[in-house]
């Protein structure tokens, strides 16, 4: 299994190195289209390789993916807690009904053993 991840892990590398090798062109990011920016005062561009605005757009695209789902799963992840918080709680009531027992019995031995 470890094989099939670094063959994995390989040809995703290759990909990725004949990817940037193909598009090593220079392009202009703007933030604002030129009309725009000339009415607001803000003309900022960035010039970078093509290949990391691609690399850039598929960091991006995971990262809120990954926020999306992190945030549309909270509610499994409190009914979990919810349901862990009232094992543990009936986990202890059930421990102190057993000692409770014990005791009125008068047994100390099969108390202890009991624990």
């Amino acid at each position: 299994m470890r094989y099939i991840r670094y063959a994995f892990l390989a040809a995703i590398a290759v990909v990725l190195i004949t990817l940037a090798l193909a598009n090593r062109d220079m392009v202009t990011l703007n933030l604002l289209p030129a009309e725009l920016a000339q009415l607001v005062g803000v003309g900022y561009a960035l010039t970078v390789p093509l290949f990391s605005v691609i690399f850039a757009a598929v960091v991006a695209g995971l990262l809120i993916g990954f926020f999306w789902e992190w945030m549309r799963e909270g509610k499994h992840r409190a009914a979990a807690r919810d349901n862990r918080l009232a094992k543990d709680r009936l986990a202890r009531e059930i421990s102190k009904l057993k000692t409770a027992k014990a005791k009125s019995e008068g047994d100390e031995v099969l108390a202890l053993l009991e624990r």
